[in-house]
């Protein structure tokens, strides 16, 4: 599966599916997403979360680029 960048902040504030994803208890998938940093063009390798967001199941890869600075990947479709 590929995974495409969707945002990137301060942990504890990063939007995804519309929602501030830190606001939702994650469910980790037992899964890695090898993803591209979009600055600086180094492979990092995410955990894969799962969150219910309005009863729908939502899948993303995250984690940190740097002391503080968080990412998030979604699925490609």
């Amino acid at each position: 599966m590929g995974w495409k960048f969707e945002t990137a902040g301060p942990t504890g504030e990063c939007k995804a599916f519309g929602v501030n994803i830190f606001k939702y208890p994650w469910r980790d998938c037992k899964e890695t997403a090898t993803v591209t940093d979009p600055r600086h063009g180094v492979e990092k390798v995410f955990h894969v979360y799962e969150v219910e967001i309005d009863g729908i199941p939502r899948r993303f890869a995250g984690g940190e680029f740097s002391n503080g600075v968080f990412g998030v990947y979604l699925p490609e479709e």
